[in-house]
């Protein structure tokens, strides 16, 4: 059994009340949870500290909410509060600002989970060319020949010593966890790399645990700012 569990804190330093924010008329979390309930997960839940964004999802057909006032330090933080009281044995962590991520994804993240007995954490990237590696709101990510993470980092890697790269990628914000490894992750301390990088993902690596990383055909558009919604707005409008 699978739930998806969507984080969506109303305060954002660069864009207040995020989640609520209309792209093509209709609020962002809406657009989210939508594309979740497409997904294989028995269960799509919103985790969230605001009133109005829970009565936006009770209207969904099919989408649970939960609301909670407490203060938390990152999105897993908050649906690993979550996740204790589920059964699901895997829990797929979709950000709320991620308009355009598409259903597939979701699937193969929880495919990857169930197939294998030895993989707790799973995430996902996408191809991108070296301007975009430039921008360091883009996080790189280097994987080993199995498809493992090997370091997560704002930084350009790997550096091309002879100008002779490969391939750079660019970490998609989905996370897949067997449970129990969501709960033992969430009180874990946050380790030295994660604090540099500003990237809880990290945290994992640090602690000796591998993630799968599954390669997507498509990118994700983060909203983050006005900008970003103008540019989600360009996407619909194209189709």
């Amino acid at each position: 059994m699978s739930a998806v569990i969507i984080p969506a804190r109303y305060n954002s330093s660069r864009l207040p009340g995020k989640p609520l924010v209309k792209i093509g008329g209709i609020p962002m979390i809406a657009r989210v949870a939508n594309n979740c309930l497409k997904s294989v997960a028995d269960r799509v839940i919103v985790a969230t500290d605001d009133i109005k964004i829970m009565e936006i999802c009770e209207k969904i057909d099919g989408l649970e909410v939960t609301l909670s006032d407490k203060e938390y330090f990152s999105g897993t933080d908050r649906i690993s509060d979550v996740a204790k009281y589920l059964r699901e044995d895997i829990i797929v962590n979709v950000q709320g600002d991620e308009p355009f991520l598409s259903y597939k994804l979701i699937n193969d993240l929880i495919n990857s989970l169930k197939d294998n007995d030895n993989i707790y954490m799973s995430s996902a990237y996408v191809n991108m060319n070296e301007t975009e590696a430039d921008d360091p709101g883009n996080v790189k990510v280097a994987v080993d020949r199995e498809g493992y993470a090997l370091y997560f980092s704002r930084a350009k890697i790997p550096f091309g010593r002879n100008k002779n790269v490969a391939q750079y990628k660019k970490h998609i914000g989905i996370y897949g966890f067997k449970r129990h490894f969501l709960l033992k992750y969430a009180e874990m301390d946050r380790t030295p790399l994660e604090k540099t990088e500003e990237l809880e993902q990290l945290r994992a690596l640090e602690n000796g645990y591998r993630i799968k990383m599954i390669e997507s055909d498509n990118d994700s558009l983060s909203i983050d700012t006005y900008d970003d919604v103008k540019k989600a707005e360009k996407i619909l409008e194209r189709g």
